[in-house]
């Protein structure tokens, strides 16, 4: 089995917030790998792996990065694969995360989710590779109308809810 989708995250300290998305990667059974890279720290191996990622048959890359937050500019500087960025909340409450990997110059864009949304990452990379596949899009398919059927179940819920007040 090879990695269609590679989680990189530029320390272990964002796994917590990532296991949202290895998570739903899992549960949609796509191949995936999971790395830590630093755009600081170890850029010549984060440009290795930006530039080997599509021969190894990775379609999709989601980087994690917070503070600067270079790493997801860096990697899409170096491949024309998709780069879906998450900022992590580690000051500023992410904002500085979000700035930093939203703001990215023309011709090197990176798709960019909430702050910590790290499981809109994996939907929007499940997504990209569903138009490609059918029987992924079909399992995505049946995600989505799960979310659908838990909301209806709490409007029905909230139905029990007693006010005197209240009017439905």
């Amino acid at each position: 089995m090879k990695a269609i989708v590679s989680v990189i995250m530029g320390s272990t300290s964002d796994l917590p917030v990532m296991k949202k998305a290895t998570d739903f990667l899992n549960e949609m059974k796509v191949p995936f790998e999971v790395n830590a890279l630093s755009a600081h720290r170890t850029p010549e191996a984060v440009e290795s792996f930006s530039k080997s990622a599509k021969e190894r048959g990775v379609k999709v890359i989601i980087a994690a990065a917070g503070m600067a937050a270079h790493l997801p500019g860096v990697i899409a500087a170096s491949t024309t694969l998709p780069v879906i960025g998450v900022p992590i909340n580690s000051t500023l409450d992410g904002m500085d995360a979000l700035l930093a990997i939203v703001q990215m110059p023309p011709g090197i864009p990176v798709a960019t989710v909430g702050v910590n949304a790290s499981l809109n990452a994996a939907i929007l990379a499940v997504e990209m590779l569903s138009l490609a596949d059918t029987e992924l899009a079909g399992r995505l398919a049946a995600y989505k109308e799960n979310l659908k059927k838990k909301i209806e179940k709490a409007n029905e819920d909230l139905k029990e809810l007693q006010y005197e007040y209240k009017t439905n």
